[in-house]
């Protein structure tokens, strides 16, 4: 693409830097690993998209705006479902990016400042990770920092109605679309609140209320399912996962864990240099409220700690503008960023997992397979995010990919009926054919799981001819299963 010439308007020049670092951004989504967490959020929407509802027709172990929100996404990508999910994801993390640097610039950080602090975000692991995948992190992260950019909108001094009314919406649809916002949203709530006249907490709470009612229609058409979903799951979940490696979710390894993915980019050196710098303190209530959110579950991952990015590189500009860092702490800098930058090359270099393009072929093969074989119907598998490609539709009591299935005890068999839900401890069958090869090594997965998968079904493996894929039709029919 040709740049800019010298002589080009800034806006337009911004307009293009913008739009390459999209681009990059996608292309980088395009190119990282296939990972199993994507099963979920592509079945979820595929679903949505063919009319069904999260908790009550399938399960949703998640905070319910994504499925919804992406479903034209699926109505027009069809089989191309899962890269076009990535490629959105990649452009709301580039959205990001772009809010956190506007917002910088309308409380005062020079272009300079601002600029660096975006470019410093983009080096952070954290950022690269959760953007790059087909999960649910892209989309509440590009709210929230929506959110805070709207937040800066001030007319003397003051939000205006239209700001408050729009910052209330961006804060409820981020915490609709992933529960981790909602204490930050709180946050900013009771700020507001301790000052009504410069924040407008009616006009805020006001926006608030098409996400919020949504959240409560899912809640009422299928309460059971949403709970357990969005909230019981979470909880209970990892402390049954881990009972072999109770260390995971210790206090210990939750702080170990946080540092290294702080460490793995500038943010920790961004915060050491904002407290140094004494200029937290505009930003501290949420900077506290998204460090308590990525801390709350067991055990933490990095894109836990999303939320934090946007704060935290708003305040680092504001702090670049007014006390510029000096030569060691632009060594440290330099040193982080190109840590953070260092898992996205390895994922890219290396050769162990599944390119998203081989995968891509794979679900051509396994669709002439099952155009070949005859298979009607929903199928089952623990990787639903290869289905769209293939005309088929994931069996809705396996739309939580492998996350439930790896589970033993949570749910009593009945319960697991009622919500869509199946474990590997009791299997229970209504579709005709399963798929395995998905939840591979190679896919960050576990094939044990597949193998489980497999006896359950009970029949003869069909190979999928040029992948680790078999397709397995189901012993007893539907009506015995059930």
């Amino acid at each position: 693409m040709r740049m800019a010439p010298a002589g080009a308007p800034a806006p337009a020049r911004r307009l293009l830097f913008w739009a390459l670092l999209a681009a990059a951004l996608m292309g980088l989504s395009l190119a990282r690993a296939v990972d199993h967490d994507e099963s979920q959020y592509v079945a979820a929407t595929v679903l949505a998209a063919h009319g069904l509802m999260p908790y009550r027709d399938f399960a949703y172990l998640q905070a319910p705006l994504q499925p919804f929100l992406f479903t034209p996404i699926a109505w027009a990508a069809g089989s191309w479902t899962w890269p076009a999910l990535r490629l959105v994801n990649a452009l709301l993390g580039a959205l990001a990016v772009a809010f956190v640097h506007r917002a910088a610039l309308r409380l005062g950080a020079s272009s300079r400042a601002a600029a660096a602090a975006a470019g410093l975000m983009l080096c952070c692991d954290i950022l690269l990770f959760s953007i790059g995948v087909a999960r649910n992190d892209a989309l509440p992260a590009a709210l929230f920092a929506a959110a805070l950019m709207v937040m800066t909108r001030l007319r003397g001094g003051k939000a205006t109605r239209g700001s408050a009314l729009l910052s209330g919406l961006l804060l409820g649809a981020a915490a609709a679309a992933k529960v981790s916002y909602a204490l930050p949203a709180v946050a900013y709530g009771v700020w507001a609140l301790a000052s009504p006249h410069r924040h407008r907490p009616l006009w805020l709470a006001l926006g608030a209320v098409p996400p919020t009612l949504l959240v409560l229609c899912c809640w009422w058409m299928a309460p059971e399912g949403f709970l357990f979903g969005v909230f019981h799951f979470p909880a209970d979940a990892p402390a049954e996962y881990y009972a072999r490696s109770p260390w995971k979710l210790s206090l210990a390894a939750k702080l170990v864990d946080s540092l290294k993915f702080l460490a793995l980019g500038p943010a920790l050196v961004a915060l050491a240099f904002i407290i140094s710098r004494g200029r937290m303190r505009a930003l501290a209530p949420l900077l506290f409220a998204c460090a308590v959110a990525a801390l709350a579950p067991q055990p933490t991952w990095r894109q836990y700690w999303l939320p934090f990015l946007p704060p935290l590189f708003i305040a680092l500009a504001l702090a670049w503008h007014r006390s510029p860092p000096g030569r060691n702490w632009r060594i440290a800098f330099a040193i982080t960023a190109v840590a953070g930058l260092a898992p996205s090359a390895a994922a890219l270099l290396t050769t162990g997992g599944m390119s998203l393009a081989e995968a891509m072929r794979t679900s051509a093969a396994i669709r002439t397979a099952m155009d070949r074989t005859g298979v009607t119907g929903p199928v089952a598998t623990l990787a639903p995010q290869f289905l769209p490609a293939t005309g088929r539709l994931p069996d809705p009591d396996f739309a939580a990919g492998p996350f439930y299935y790896r589970s033993r005890h949570l749910l009593d068999p009945v319960a697991e009926q009622r919500l869509h839900l199946v474990s590997h401890a009791r299997p229970r069958l209504s579709a005709n054919w399963v798929l395995i090869g998905g939840e591979a090594r190679r896919t960050s997965g576990n094939p044990d799981l597949d193998a489980m998968l497999a006896r359950a079904a009970g029949g003869s493996r069909i190979p999928v001819p040029g992948t680790a894929f078999h397709l397995v039709r189901v012993e007893q029919p539907p009506s015995r299963t059930r």
